[in-house]
């Protein structure tokens, strides 16, 4: 499998994609303004101490406490004998100053997860203060290995501390990993020094930011080409990587292209594609993803694929191509937590095992911890992933300002009904001859009725005259009163053409009732352009012949 990391910098924001056989699957994304504080280590202090929850509240500096469960408040020496055996009331106490390190990102309401078990990662070792453990990464699967690198730590491993080998490691001897214990040892008394003479809640160690962590976390021997697309970051990758691994300084290439870089690789579209709520398969079948608070649930669907064969035989081969696009979206969106994914069905029982195995398979490239227990009774698999950060579309989205994350608006025809209670209700209480008021134009269309018919009945319930200005990009849901006053003064207002003037419009479509005649619009205004449905999408000059309350008609010169 060939893997290269793409990385586009400027003065907003920093983006990392780790591309797999040049498709990407992951998307990491920094901004100034919103600083990452997973790995960060702080001087807390303990707002709240919570019995009933087994939790406590700690003041860290954030714009929100963040959240310390029971078990992640015993210190590393007491997490080994009385883990699950002490309360939250017995480990913590109101006011009492802590050492803590983030371990989840805030989301949404909810403030950052904390541990007190501190760790400390290096290139090829993570140091874990006070704890006495050594251990060596999942994702290095061979035993003998396993072994040979679990004797190099034991005879390495300072006393009091545990450590654990990470992955880019396999291979190396004891020499590298001294050379990391002579960065990690002094960085951890720091710390501690820093603990004790700074104030609470305070900033105490700062994780590297996000490039520096992609070289010392991805940038391994499996990755082929790391490209970066400015001169300034080029030269310090490759200034880190003297230090840090100068066998993969050559694997740097600064790109200068006028095409941006995201572009060239087809990353920009792939973050769009995740972005979306149907994403198409290369079969023609397609997923659907759902997110709630609680879990995600992904749809499998056939879509335009009909197969060649039979039935079982297209549904088998749209799950197992689902199958491994689900593990790269999981993955490229970063979903944490729960997940259903709900396959096509399938009678056939190899199939079933062959899909569950392709899903497994797949998921063991995933650097982010994850478990599939399986195919329920009603015939969905269940996952469980890690959330350690916040998702794509929480970083990249927010909730929607019009319908406030429902993902629907009303119809036109509802809201026309609305405006007009609305309407009503308004102008039975206004001191005022005349009102002109805006709204989107389906829905103008629609309270405005047949030749101004329903507008008529509108105007005789109220004793008002109404003056209804339609546009194209006023939200469907929303009206605005523009005037209200005089005839004479709202009638200025609301007409934007004058008989005998000419004006260059484009006409939109044809007529509803007369498809000879064309329909444009100037400020909303609906403008009957007589002939004009043969100039559908041209932009043409009209003449004003004649000026009523809800549209003109003119002609074309």
């Amino acid at each position: 499998m060939q893997k290269k990391i793409v990385i586009n910098c400027d003065n907003k924001q920093t983006r990392v994609a780790v591309l797999e056989d040049d498709k990407p699957v992951e998307i990491y994304l920094e901004r100034p303004v919103h600083q990452r504080v997973v790995g960060n280590i702080y001087k807390g202090v303990v707002a709240n101490v919570l019995p009933g929850m087994q939790a406590a509240f700690v003041d860290i500096g954030l714009e929100r406490n963040a959240f310390l469960y029971v078990d992640d408040a015993l210190l590393p020496e007491e997490s080994n004998n009385s883990r699950g055996k002490k309360k939250i009331e017995e480990l913590l106490r109101p006011g009492e100053e802590v050492m803590v390190q983030v371990v989840k990102e805030p989301f949404g309401s909810k403030g950052a997860r904390l541990t007190r078990q501190i760790t400390i990662p290096g290139r090829h070792l993570v140091l874990m203060p006070s704890a006495e453990y050594t251990g060596v990464s999942r994702r290095i699967e061979d035993p003998d290995e396993r072994e040979r690198l679990r004797q190099i730590i034991a005879e390495i491993r300072p006393e009091g501390h545990g450590l654990i080998v990470r992955t880019v490691a396999e291979g190396l001897d004891d020499d590298a990993f001294r050379q990391d214990l002579q960065f990690l040892l002094p960085l951890w008394d720091r710390i501690q020094n820093r603990f004790r003479q700074k104030q609470a809640p305070s900033l105490i160690y700062q994780d590297l930011d996000l490039i520096y962590r992609m070289i010392r976390d991805l940038f391994t021997e499996q990755i082929e080409q790391l490209v970066v697309d400015t001169r300034y970051e080029f030269e310090k990758i490759q200034e880190a990587l003297d230090v840090v691994d100068s066998s993969l300084v050559n694997r740097v290439y600064y790109y200068s292209g006028d095409e941006p870089v995201f572009d060239v690789y087809g990353i920009e579209a792939e973050i769009e594609r995740a972005l979306s709520r149907t994403v198409w398969l290369d079969c023609g079948g397609y997923l659907v993803f759902d997110h709630t608070e609680a879990l995600t649930v992904i749809d499998v669907n056939t879509g335009k694929y009909i197969g060649k064969t039979n039935l079982a035989d297209t549904v088998f081969k749209t799950n197992l191509e689902a199958a491994t696009e689900i593990i790269r979206q999981v993955r490229l969106r970063d979903i944490g937590g729960i997940i259903i994914i709900d396959f096509i069905d399938m009678d056939n029982e190899e199939h079933r095992r062959l899909v569950l195995e392709k899903l497994t398979e797949k998921a063991k490239e995933d650097r982010t911890k994850s478990h599939i227990l399986g195919l329920t009774g009603l015939g969905l698999v269940e996952m469980t992933r890690k959330k350690a950060r916040q998702g794509l579309d929480a970083v990249l989205q927010q909730t929607c300002p019009y319908c406030h994350g429902r993902g629907k608006v009303l119809t036109a025809d509802v809201v026309s009904a609305r405006t007009e209670r609305q309407l009503k209700s308004y102008l039975n209480g206004l001191d005022a001859e005349a009102v002109l008021v805006e709204m989107n134009q389906s829905v103008a269309g629609l309270l405005i009725g047949p030749g101004g018919s329903y507008l008529r009945k509108l105007e005789e319930e109220t004793g008002k005259t109404i003056f209804i200005r339609g546009s194209e990009t006023m939200h469907v849901e929303k009206h605005h009163v523009l005037a209200t006053g005089s005839l004479s003064e709202v009638q200025e207002l609301a007409y934007p053409v004058t008989v005998g003037e000419r004006y260059q419009v484009k006409v939109e479509e044809p007529h509803a009732n007369n498809p000879y005649d064309g329909i444009a619009r100037i400020s909303g205004f609906v403008i009957d352009v007589q002939a004009g449905g043969a100039y559908v999408g041209e932009t043409v000059t009209v003449e004003i012949m004649e000026v009523a309350k809800t549209f003109a008609r003119a002609k074309v010169v």
